[in-house]
């Protein structure tokens, strides 16, 4: 289960999620991508689920890339407990999603195995996603004149 090994602070505000993602809606490292359509937080059970769910289906065939990681505690106070006292402890980790946002990469397989092998992933996380591949960015060649 992913989360991080220090944090500076060990409780944090709920925050909001409007607006695009502005990092990491490209894919860098593979050639297929799932991309997050609306903000939600994923927590790292799911992010584990979804790499369970790729790995299975690609039979150590590929590389898989997870794009995010869960550096967000959430926290909760008990069951049938009043109110005050202060804030609840930390129960588990989530990564902040918003729409745009690559969360995982296939490299090194086919495109319909790759396709199979998100839609699987897919179904474990709790926002809508959509199978993405990669642009290849267009290098115009510039003529050098020779005097």
């Amino acid at each position: 289960m992913l989360m991080p090994k220090r944090v500076k602070r060990r409780k944090a505000f709920r925050g909001r999620m409007k607006g695009k993602a502005l990092r990491g809606n490209t894919i860098t490292y593979g050639e297929y991508g799932l991309q997050a359509l609306e903000p939600c937080w994923i927590t790292s059970n799911q992010i584990e689920a979804a790499r369970i769910a790729m790995t299975r289906y690609i039979k150590r065939g590929g590389k898989v890339w997870i794009k995010i990681f869960p550096d967000k505690p959430v926290s909760k106070k008990p069951a049938e407990t009043r109110m005050g006292k202060g804030k609840g402890a930390p129960e588990f980790w989530v990564a902040v999603v918003k729409p745009g946002r690559i969360l995982f990469e296939l490299g090194e397989v086919d495109e319909a195995k790759a396709r199979e092998a998100l839609r699987l992933a897919g179904h474990k996380l709790p926002c809508k996603v959509k199978f993405v591949k990669k642009e290849v960015q267009k290098v115009e060649e510039v003529a050098v004149n020779e005097n």
